[in-house]
């Protein structure tokens, strides 16, 4: 394939918040975001994406060789276009012929563009375009998960960390490993990146999935891993306990029980508590002992509130979803299937914290409201979270959180006002 572009169907309004500061195609399950791992096996000569309006801008920046919402590039060549939802089985994009279109149920999971079809995609109504394009197309069952909400990452990400290990380790190496790490089960499922630093008194367990801690990684002594899991660049683990499913992306710091989660990356957990089944962005920074809850006491399935709308999951193990730059405080406790937004600030009040916490709101002594001098003290503390990380909070960056805050206003006083009703309702 020499030409690929991902694109955003309807259903990437259903990732908030974790999708809010980023297509869906970068969200982090296993090793790689989609995007990611797509390039890995086909390896195009140029590639594209589509996203939402008000994601465009910042990725130019961050991948400024690719064409970003440019409708006309898709007329000057074949195109190979695949679903950002998408995670294709090993070899299933490479046997994709031409003349057919993959499918998930009823949805379109790839097909292949010509150039004079290119004339009829419209990235402002793409489910519309796949579907007359797909008319020409003979279906076919496409192998793989299509996800359609954020808790389908997080059950898919030991599926998918297990077939990432096995998609880019032949011989597995180990660094420096001194003899008082113990690796429990088979060898071959344990590759530990040459600039990696592994402590002694550490215990890497393989016997339930593969373990890869990745390049400049530092695991401390005392702590466990569990696979599948896998522990991303220049991410460092304090004493922690690792349980299967997990995965950490780069520059995080990771303390505490971990249990089948996502840390997208350039995120702190780095105190004790209790992180299950949750998927949390990044420039986050988890306070001491902030934990959740990802069961219910009547084992019931759990009901997740985006964006304020109650959502069954159909699951009975789900955690919580924080989107980017959220900071908790001392002691924050989350409920079973919590979404807390982009860039809000929580200070608990010792009792569990309501389920839905839109973005850009403040969590004050058990009451949400607008946090003071709106978006600014957010912005002027992200610009400090990332420079210590030799990031840096661009115009761009600050453009979209911007708009973000004006976006998801009525989301805010819809959240108040439901607060206020339930207090009116105390008295």
């Amino acid at each position: 394939m020499q030409r690929v572009a991902f694109f955003e169907d309807s259903r990437a309004e259903h990732f908030q918040p974790l999708a809010l500061t980023r297509p869906v195609y970068e969200l982090l399950c296993g090793h790689f975001s989609n995007r990611e791992r797509v390039l890995r096996q086909v390896q195009p000569t140029e590639w594209g994406a589509f996203c939402r309006p008000h994601l465009a801008e910042v990725y130019r920046e961050e991948h400024p060789a690719v064409r970003v919402n440019d409708e006309h590039w898709l007329t000057t060549g074949t195109t190979f276009l695949i679903n950002g939802r998408y995670l294709p089985a090993p070899g299933a994009l490479a046997a994709a012929k031409a003349d057919e279109v993959g499918v998930i149920g009823d949805t379109v999971a790839y097909l292949t563009l010509t150039a004079e079809e290119g004339l009829a995609f419209r990235s402002e109504a793409v489910d519309e375009s796949l579907a007359q394009i797909a008319r020409h197309r003979r279906p076919v069952a496409a192998e793989g998960t299509l996800v359609s909400y954020p808790w389908d990452i997080v059950h898919h990400n030991g599926e998918q960390l297990a077939a990432d290990f096995r998609s880019r380790i032949k011989s597995p190496k180990k660094a420096n490993l001194s003899a008082q790490v113990a690796i429990l089960g088979e060898d071959r499922n344990v590759h530990v990146d040459l600039t990696a630093d592994v402590d002694p008194f550490v215990v890497i367990d393989a016997r339930s999935g593969p373990v890869y801690i990745d390049a400049g990684a530092k695991v401390q002594a005392f702590t466990r891993l569990e696979g599948p899991c896998y522990v991303g660049p220049k991410t460092q683990l304090f004493r922690a306990n690792v349980r299967a499913g997990c995965s950490f992306g780069p520059v995080c710091r990771i303390g505490g029980e971990i249990e089948e989660s996502v840390v997208h990356g350039f995120s702190n957990k780095y105190h004790d508590g209790f992180l299950g089944h949750s998927y949390v962005g990044s420039w986050v920074n988890l306070g001491a002992l902030t934990s959740n809850s990802d069961l219910k006491n009547d084992y019931s399935a759990v009901t997740v509130p985006l964006s304020g709308v109650p959502i069954d999951s159909g699951s009975t193990k789900v955690g919580c979803f924080i989107g980017d730059h959220t900071k908790t405080a001392l002691c924050s406790l989350f409920n079973t299937g919590s979404s807390i937004g982009v860039m809000s600030m929580l200070l608990p009040a010792g009792e569990l914290m309501p389920k839905h916490i839109p973005s850009f709101m403040r969590l004050w002594h058990g009451r949400l409201d607008e946090i003071p001098g709106g978006i600014q003290p957010g912005l002027a503390a992200a610009r400090v979270a990332m420079s210590r990380r030799d990031r840096m909070l661009t115009p761009a960056i600050e453009r979209m959180l911007v708009r973000l805050h004006d976006d998801t206003r009525l989301e805010r006083l819809s959240a108040v006002e439901r607060m206020q009703r339930k207090d009116a309702a105390r008295v």
